[in-house]
């Protein structure tokens, strides 16, 4: 491929919905870990990534190095609009994921719900976090495409990890058989031992909280506490408050 059919080819995936533009090696190394299928793996200096893949992501140097090839560092820059500091781009297939199958996960693991997530840099925190918990999912609505590649930057690649699937958030709670939650600062203090197994967890976005249906709908509001005089919190950050609380109270077995 040359030149300018391999710019072309990043730029058209970038509003591809059935693909992943992963930036950078952390993305790449956790696509790879979690079973992603990879396309294409470009980098700007070959012997460069491979020192790098070694001290980072040893268990995935020999497929990084069998799937990469190397391009002028001139066009390499112009695969994306930020180019990797890691010196490596790549471009995968996204996952097909069924929201039934993700509401019906039967492990006792609580499933996120993002109403309206406004930031996709926070997405991907959150996708990262999650994935870290080892929860069955995360739901978004909104505009946003999940799999945006800003999300992906900030997940570093680990939508690979866990179901992340766009929906309709009222639809999804009607669908599912699962304890809606509603994380608001009007709730009781959270008590992590107390919380249902697979709840589904729902977060507001980071301007107005959740919107008045869906609270209403939910069938009790949690609220993490916090020390006087501090309004709210990040959104990623109140994530990984709750997830980690129940993670570190419930200790579920990890995956094999």
């Amino acid at each position: 491929m040359h030149d300018g059919a391999l710019i072309a080819r990043f730029g058209r995936a970038r509003h591809d919905r059935s693909l992943a533009v992963l930036e950078g090696l952390h993305a790449l190394k956790h696509a790879l870990r979690f079973g992603a299928s990879i396309l294409e793996v470009v980098c700007s200096d070959a012997q460069q990534l491979d020192r790098l893949t070694g001290e980072l992501a040893a268990d995935v140097q020999a497929r990084v190095r069998e799937l990469t090839r190397a391009v002028d560092p001139a066009v390499f820059a112009r695969l994306a609009p930020w180019t990797p500091s890691t010196g490596v781009i790549s471009l995968a297939r996204r996952p097909t994921v069924q929201l039934a199958d993700v509401l019906a996960d039967p492990r006792p693991a609580p499933l996120v719900l993002l109403e309206d997530p406004r930031d996709l840099g926070n997405i991907g925190a959150c996708v990262r976090v999650a994935a870290a918990a080892d929860v069955a999912g995360v739901l978004t609505g909104g505009g946003h495409d999940p799999w945006h590649p800003d999300a992906l930057r900030g997940s570093a690649g680990l939508h690979y990890a866990l179901p992340v699937v766009r929906v309709d958030p009222l639809r999804a709670v009607a669908r599912g058989d699962r304890a809606l939650l509603a994380v608001d600062p009007e709730g009781e203090p959270l008590a992590p031992d107390a919380l249902p197994l697979r709840a589904l967890l729902a977060f507001g976005g980071e301007r107005h909280g959740l919107g008045e249906e869906l609270s209403a709908r939910a069938d009790a509001r949690v609220s993490i506490p916090m020390r006087a005089g501090v309004s709210s919190l990040n959104l990623a950050t109140s994530v990984a408050a709750v997830l980690f609380a129940w993670r570190l109270c419930r200790s579920p077995a990890p995956r094999a």
